[in-house]
């Protein structure tokens, strides 16, 4: 899909230098990947607390997969 946003500069030429993105679509693309895993750890981290895990792999599962 082709969009067109502004997106800033610097930002985009520093992503460029630290990831092994060659082209502006990946280095958004991974950004974009990258922004959800983030979101799905802090989602999980928030409903287990900060006590001992005792999901099964299962529950885990149901829990990636709801979001």
């Amino acid at each position: 899909m082709k969009t067109l946003v502004d997106i800033d500069e610097k930002l985009l030429n520093e992503a460029l230098k630290i990831t092994s993105a060659h082209t502006k679509k990946e280095v958004v693309n991974l950004s974009l990947k990258e922004l959800i895993r983030h979101a799905r750890i802090e989602r999980l981290k928030s409903k287990i607390g900060a006590g001992r895990l005792t999901l099964t792999l299962k529950e885990l599962e149901k829990l990636r997969n709801a979001g």
